[in-house]
């Protein structure tokens, strides 16, 4: 089972058997309120990507990519060989740091707002960085109708449940029935989340099978 755009839009409108105009005008509204739960509770090695940049001599901050959420590591690379920095908080860097005129190799990374990180010491040269981050993958509704993405096709019971809270809840809908849609949802992320966190991160001829107590 998987889901294209339009299909579930249409399964959006069929399970709350809604196909008033506001409602359908909000259809891509509730489909990127569900990613985005979906996102912020689930790790998933599959929204994992690098990208490469240049750190900039005398200036102690690093554009982050547009789709960053959370970083895994940044690393100065030089050939085939990398130096990861530490990963620490943004008021730790300062007081490591606190005249940015003074420069070096940077050692500690930090994200200093929404769209930059900050390094120390301040680069004392334009090195060459690789950072490795959990990204926002482009929406289901970005694509077209018959389009489908990693989630749609492989996570359809929590796209469905999701889409559906935001629509019921926009709907106003009965308290019974919307708590019935968040546990089908909870429990199809739970089955994501074991995926992710579980048999995504080991293999079995190294670590064994993934083992649940008996009940």
């Amino acid at each position: 089972m998987s889901y294209t755009k339009a299909e579930l839009k249409q399964a959006i409108q069929d399970y709350c058997e809604n196909a008033e105009t506001t409602f359908v005008s909000n259809l891509d509204t509730f489909i990127e309120s569900c990613e985005e739960r979906i996102f912020k509770s689930v790790g998933l090695t599959f929204f994992r990507r690098n990208q490469t940049a240049n750190l900039t001599t005398s200036n102690q901050y690093l554009n982050m990519p547009s789709d960053f959420l959370a970083p895994f590591s940044l690393s100065i690379t030089s050939g085939t060989s990398k130096k990861f920095l530490d990963f620490k908080d943004v008021n730790y860097l300062q007081d490591y740091a606190p005249d940015s005129s003074v420069t070096g190799e940077p050692r500690y990374y930090a994200p200093f707002d929404y769209q930059n990180f900050i390094v120390a010491p301040t680069p004392d040269s334009d090195y060459a960085v690789e950072l490795h981050y959990y990204y926002r993958p482009a929406s289901l509704t970005a694509g077209a109708d018959g389009g489908t993405t990693w989630l749609s096709v492989n996570a359809p019971q929590a796209m469905l449940y999701g889409s559906l809270i935001a629509g019921y809840t926009f709907m106003k809908g009965e308290p019974d029935v919307l708590q019935n849609y968040n546990t089908q949802f909870m429990e199809a992320v739970a089955r994501l989340k074991n995926l992710g966190e579980a048999r995504e991160t080991s293999d079995a001829y190294r670590e064994g099978l993934v083992r649940r107590q008996a009940t």
